[in-house]
């Protein structure tokens, strides 16, 4: 089922790179951007990333908490978080549950790899609402950063 805006956010629990279990709920009455990408140490992934990661004083002025998730596995994210230096949380959807839910799963990727996030972001406003979706099919895409800031802006 297509993700709209407008509609309540699913909710989730999943680990992060310190094997710590991060909830949706956990962010209640805080904004976040919440972004799915389809694997670490790729080109496109690490370009969107470090974008967030160089800007992330806009999300915090924004008052926006950033989630990052992949299939990748805890492990993997660690490595890829340490070696980046992201100030933001990574969670692994390991089981792919909550990309599917949110409608962020594509079925066939690069190399016949099966089950890899889409590149997608999404804003939810403090009373876990989606206030911006956008889902791309084309992974050699980024988010539209500008569309991006200017709902978390509406929202402060």
């Amino acid at each position: 089922m297509p993700i709209e805006v407008g509609q309540p956010a699913p909710g989730f629990s999943l680990f992060d790179t310190e094997q710590k279990m991060i909830s949706l709920s956990d962010q209640a009455g805080k904004n976040v951007l919440l972004l799915f990408f389809p694997q670490s140490f790729t080109g496109v992934c690490t370009k969107e990333l470090c974008t967030i990661r160089d800007d992330i004083s806009r999300y915090s002025n924004a008052k926006a908490t950033v989630l990052a998730i992949s299939v990748d596995s805890v492990f993997t994210l660690k490595k890829f978080k340490e070696d980046q230096h992201f100030g933001f949380t990574l969670l692994s959807d390991y089981n792919k549950e909550v990309s599917a839910a949110y409608d962020s799963l594509v079925a066939n990727w690069i190399l016949d790899m099966k089950g890899v996030s889409k590149r997608a972001a999404f804003i939810i406003d403090r009373e876990g609402i989606i206030r911006y979706a956008e889902i791309l099919d084309n992974a050699g895409l980024l988010p539209d950063f500008n569309a991006i800031n200017k709902v978390l802006d509406s929202l402060n």
